[in-house]
């Protein structure tokens, strides 16, 4: 490039597109904004639903810059902002949602507090595979369900990309967890610690075998439908506690209410979308590192890498469910 003040972006210009790779005006940080140079940009399932048109909830109308997570370098930054320096290297989930410039793209723009310092032992494509889904697991685990020592977790899901993260943060503090999933995912949910249930056993089977019918102190669905209706009965009486990233759907709360359990929801793209509570999420990512580089908590990654040239191939994983792990495209 030959301008200083331009950048490469790819953008999505109507439900379903193809990505298209063009060169556009650099963003300013603006009051409370950092400008990252982003070095890695995450792909996530909303994404390619945001995409194909079919997530009103993010409010990301089409023509956009897709991509919620980054890893990068701090570039500059706004007016107002002391916590961040010319290069700094950060990650986030901070862009691509309520009409925000997505990551994909040498450059964004980002709110200040949605940032944290990218953990030393990881590297930048490492880093841009987790916020998503390590803010959802630990909002849902840790600030909602108050996760400790001693306590029986289920996660639903085990070696989906929200599972996989939550076992490791389970474990941290000090939980014993068991984990459900296809008999093809035992290996990998046995590799973060996790004891393996398969998906297609009965509730109350392994309720029985596992916690000698009492039931779990947390139940972590990350599933939906049906999986959340099941996750009500695995509850334990009087203490057990039901987190949902995907409580979508009508349910039944009677099997939760006769066992006089409770129930929350994680909606990670609400400081997104109202401004309310970004600090939390630059918080989690903080707290967070700390475990990664303590060595608990690591992220599983598809051994293939991309590039802005051919993102096109990371979206067409992600849609045909045949990644390996963690999909990202390095900027």
């Amino acid at each position: 490039m030959t301008d200083t003040l331009e950048m490469r972006a790819l953008i999505v210009d109507s439900a379903n597109a193809p990505l298209r790779l063009v060169s556009m005006q650099r963003p300013t940080p603006r009051a409370g904004q950092v400008l990252v140079r982003v070095k890695a940009s995450g792909v996530n399932p909303l994404d390619g639903k945001i995409r194909a048109g079919q997530a009103a909830h993010a409010r990301q109308p089409l023509p956009a810059i897709l991509g919620m997570d980054l890893a990068g370098i701090v570039e500059a930054v706004g007016e107002g902002v002391s916590a961040w320096q010319p290069g700094d290297e950060v990650y986030a989930m901070a862009t691509g949602i309520g009409g925000a410039q997505g990551s994909l793209a040498e450059y964004a723009a980002v709110d200040a507090r949605l940032l944290a310092a990218k953990p030393d032992n990881l590297s930048m494509r490492e880093a841009a595979g987790l916020p998503l889904v390590l803010i959802t697991a630990w909002e849902g685990l840790v600030d909602r369900a108050r996760v400790r020592a001693g306590q029986k977790v289920l996660i639903h899901g085990g070696a989906g990309g929200v599972g996989y993260v939550a076992i490791q943060i389970a474990r941290a503090f000090g939980a014993e967890v068991f984990a459900t999933g296809s008999a093809r995912h035992q290996a990998i949910i046995e590799g973060v610690g996790a004891t393996f249930i398969d998906r297609h056993c009965e509730v109350e089977a392994y309720v029985a075998q596992h916690t000698a019918g009492e039931g779990f102190d947390i139940v972590y669905d990350t599933v939906g439908g049906e999986t959340l209706d099941a996750s009500f009965k695995a509850a334990r009486v009087y203490h057990g506690h039901v987190v949902s990233c995907l409580g979508w759907g009508q349910h039944s709360l009677a099997p939760l209410s006769f066992r006089g359990a409770t129930y929350s929801g994680v909606f990670t793209l609400l400081p997104l979308l109202t401004g309310v509570g970004r600090e939390q999420h630059g918080q989690i990512l903080r707290q967070a590192a700390q475990l990664i580089e303590a060595g608990k908590l690591k992220p599983m990654m598809d051994a293939r890498t991309f590039t802005l040239e051919n993102a096109e191939s990371a979206h067409e994983l992600l849609v045909s469910g045949a990644a390996q792990g963690r999909l990202v495209i390095e900027v």
